[in-house]
């Protein structure tokens, strides 16, 4: 992986990461860019979600989802002997220590993507696609050869993201969010 590597025993993940200190700038170009000029050194890990996080991920997954699960059902999925959920957070004693997070479910050679989010201040900055590489890779050393996921029809920036990771459209649910909105469901073969 061009960003990082894998520990021996495969339960962190480490990537260099470029990203701002400065999360309250008005101009999110600005904030973009001192992102990539600064803090070139700073670290990042995937861990597994414990219940420490969760006051941040909520407040990621409210600022991002037309559907935001709730504290009691992002408990139950890291309950689920199926599931897995991972949080991306900063080594740095910061304002935002999680950066991102996303659960899933592999079951038999299947997986299914239920959530993946960045925090609003850490966007396009790669963070999804790391946690990405970091979902296919986890999954398919456990023998997982079919990803299932779906997402809001009109999400582009994430139907972009997935299908540079060899995603297809493979159907459509009708007003699947909320009753109102439609979502696409993709397919990923190993």
């Amino acid at each position: 992986m061009s960003f990082g590597q894998r520990t021996t025993n495969g339960s962190l993940f480490s990537i260099r990461c470029l990203f701002s200190r400065s999360n309250d700038l008005p101009n999110r170009d600005l904030t973009r860019k001192l992102a990539r000029i600064s803090l070139e050194s700073e670290k990042v890990t995937i861990q597994k979600m414990e219940a420490k996080d969760l006051e941040e991920v909520l407040f990621i997954e409210s600022s991002d989802s037309l559907t935001p699960w709730s504290r009691d059902m992002f408990v139950e999925e890291m309950r689920n002997p199926l599931g897995y959920c991972y949080v991306m957070r900063r080594k740095d004693e910061s304002k935002h220590p999680v950066i991102g997070f996303m659960c899933f479910r592999n079951i038999g050679e299947e997986s299914e993507l239920l959530k993946i989010s960045v925090h609003p201040a850490y966007r396009h900055l790669g963070l999804g696609k790391e946690l990405m590489k970091f979902y296919i890779d986890f999954s398919r050393e456990r023998g997982i050869t079919t990803f299932y996921l779906e997402v809001h029809s009109s999400n582009q920036p994430a139907i972009h993201l997935y299908r540079l990771f060899s995603y297809q459209s493979s159907g459509m649910r009708k007003k699947f969010y909320q009753g109102k909105w439609d979502a696409l469901l993709m397919t990923k073969k190993a």
